[in-house]
Parts: structure tokens; C-alpha cells; sequence
């Protein structure tokens, strides 16, 4: 059973949120707030960096999934689900339906890093390989979870999605707060705007003054021009970056009628410093971070904010990159 188109609507709010933390207590990895004094000292402020790339899966597509499997009644678990990635949340929806004893089908595009795809074959899901630029991922992915009977799980526009991501928000809160530290913006990478938008919406009560911005690739900068338009733009068909996790090729309806209200604008980073940031995270926190994982940090270090005396949050999103890409981009001067 495919799942309804989405409305504005059926956007989660912080309550929803916050049952989602509840649900996933215990499930998912609380990820810590890293701090470095030679990150520090390079952009001249405070950096706060939450590093999803130690989550489960190596992702915060995870938390989603998780929550997302979680939330559905035992009869639609035993019928499985299907989704559509290009591997992060291909990754957490395999691994989550493990953990739930759920059936899962993913919808993968054939040039996805290698490790993804490996990974997600790995945690026991049935794996479908297409051409992302030849066909359309979504509509396979429908149509076979019609022909199952079987629970269409979207990697951002989909309300307990958005909700079991925003737990990273409720986290952050909670350890800014141990720290005695009062953030003057956060950076999240945006694809879909799954994770920004949940994040975002668990802090509005709780940090309602906080600038929160979108951070994308060049050439994918839909959610910036959607918000500076006031409504959602599409991402242009010859545009290619290495950001793979963050190749959508519009906003969400969901998300982007969250973050219309809770975004103070978007942010891009080209490729050649997003592989900078790659490296920076490497030589400074010691992570292991994928290309869309850096684009936060790529935007911070390129200047595309005020960080001199300010403290910044960055939220760092996966570290699902290819051993052997990283290896070149550690080996760039």
C-alpha cells in the first residue's frame, strides 16, 4: 500500500517530536556535541559539532526509519516496507527493519557509493538498482509497494520521518543546555529537508531566536531560492555534484512548509570545499565524514556566515563515503 500524497497539512509538529524521542529511547545512538580547539581556533569562534556520523548505520537517516517502522501497526510490519535512497536512508531503513523483524525493499540508483549499496544488502534488505538520471526511483518504488501490499517509507517527506529526525534537535538542546553554551546559529546540511525541518521544529519552542540554515551543494541550492521565493523550486537536470546524499530534486512538501517557518535562509558550498571541509573534520574531530555529511561545515570554514566570535552548532549528517574517494580527498593538499 503506497502512501497518500502529502499535505502541508500532515506536517508533524514539536509534540510529535517529542514521541518520537520516546519511541526511539534506548534505539538510536544519542550522538555527543564534539568541540576542537583547532576548528575553533580556524574560524575564530566556538564550534559545537554533532557528529550523526556516529550514529547507527552511520547516518541520522536511522532515527526516521526507525521511528517510522516503529510507529506502524504489527499487521503492516509483517507486510514490509519499500523505499527509495540513494543509501543513507536506504542504510537506516534496512537496519530498522532488521531490528523490527520487517520485511524491506529498497530502491537504490546503480552509481550510489558502493558502500551503501553494500551495506544495505548487508542489514537484509532486498536491494533494486535503477538509473537515476533514466528513471524514476519514486514511481518503482510505488508501484512495488502497491503490488505488495506493502508500506511506502520516503526518505524526508513523510511526518514521522520529519519527527524521528528532529530528535537530533531535542539532543542538542539538551547538551547545549549541560554545557552552559548559547549558540548563535546552527548549520544543517539539506537535501530533501527532512532532517533540517525536524531539527528545526524541535527547537522552535525551545530556541526560538536561533538562526537555523539550510546547507547545500552548488547547483542544489532548491531550498535556498524556495525560501528566498516563497515557494518550492526545482534543482536544474544537468546540475551534478558529489554531495550524493543531497541530490533531491525539489523540497518536500512537508518540510518545506516547516522550514518556510523555521529557517532564517540557505547556505551553499561548492565541491572543492566541501573535500576541504572532508578533510578539516578528518585532521581536527577525527571523523570519518561522506560529502553531504561536510556541506555544514564546507559552508562554516567558506565564510558563508559570521563565525568570528560567535558559537556556531554544525550539524555533521553521515560518514557513508567510499574508502577509496576518501583516501584521495585526505591526500589533497
Amino acid at each position: 500500500m503506497s502512501c497518500s500524497k502529502p499535505s502541508p497539512k500532515h506536517a508533524p509538529d514539536v509534540r510529535a517530536v517529542e514521541a518520537a524521542a520516546e519511541r526511539l529511547a534506548g534505539v538510536v545512538v544519542e550522538t555527543p556535541l564534539l568541540e576542537a580547539p583547532l576548528l575553533n581556533e580556524r574560524v575564530g569562534g566556538r564550534v559545537l559539532v554533532k557528529p550523526e556520523s556516529l550514529q547507527r548505520t552511520g547516518s541520522f537517516k536511522y532515527r526516521g526509519a526507525s521511528n517510522k517502522i516503529r510507529s506502524l501497526p504489527p499487521e503492516a510490519r509483517a507486510r514490509g516496507v519499500v523505499a527509495f535512497s540513494s543509501g543513507n536512508h536506504a542504510q537506516g531503513v534496512a537496519l530498522a527493519a532488521r531490528d523490527a523483524g520487517c520485511p524491506a525493499l529498497i530502491v537504490m540508483p546503480a552509481d550510489a557509493p558502493a558502500i551503501k549499496i553494500a551495506n544495505t544488502r548487508a542489514y537484509g534488505a532486498e536491494v533494486r538498482l535503477c538509473d537515476r538520471y533514466a528513471e524514476d526511483r519514486v514511481a518503482i518504488a510505488e508501484q512495488e509497494a502497491e503490488r505488495r501490499g506493502a508500506v511506502l517509507a520516503p526518505p524526508y517527506d513523510d511526518p514521522d520521518v520529519i519527527a524521528g529526525q528532529g530528535t537530533i534537535g531535542l539532543e542538542i538542546d539538551r547538551q547545549l543546555s549541560a554545557l552552559g553554551a548559547t549558540p548563535d546559529q546552527l548549520l544543517c546540511c539539506c537535501g530533501g529537508g527532512g532532517l533540517i525541518a525536524g531539527t528545526s521544529l524541535a527547537l522552535s519552542e525551545r530556541r526560538p531566536d536561533l538562526p537555523i540554515y539550510a546547507c547545500e551543494p552548488d547547483g542544489f541550492d532548491d531550498t535556498k531560492r524556495s525560501l528566498e521565493r516563497g515557494a518550492r523550486e526545482r534543482v536544474a537536470p544537468n546540475a551534478r555534484s558529489i554531495c550524493d546524499a543531497l541530490l533531491a530534486p525539489e523540497p518536500g512538501v512537508l518540510t518545506f512548509a516547516i522550514n518556510r517557518r523555521t529557517l532564517a535562509g540557505g547556505l551553499t558550498a561548492s565541491d572543492a570545499e566541501v573535500r576541504t571541509a572532508m578533510r578539516v573534520a578528518f585532521e581536527t574531530l577525527k571523523l570519518v565524514v561522506e560529502p553531504g555529511g561536510a556541506i555544514a561545515l564546507a559552508a562554516l570554514l567558506a565564510g558563508r556566515v559570521e563565525a568570528a566570535g560567535r558559537t556556531t552548532v554544525v550539524v555533521i549528517s553521515g560518514g557513508n563515503v567510499d574508502p577509496e574517494m576518501f583516501a584521495e580527498v585526505l591526500r589533497e593538499p
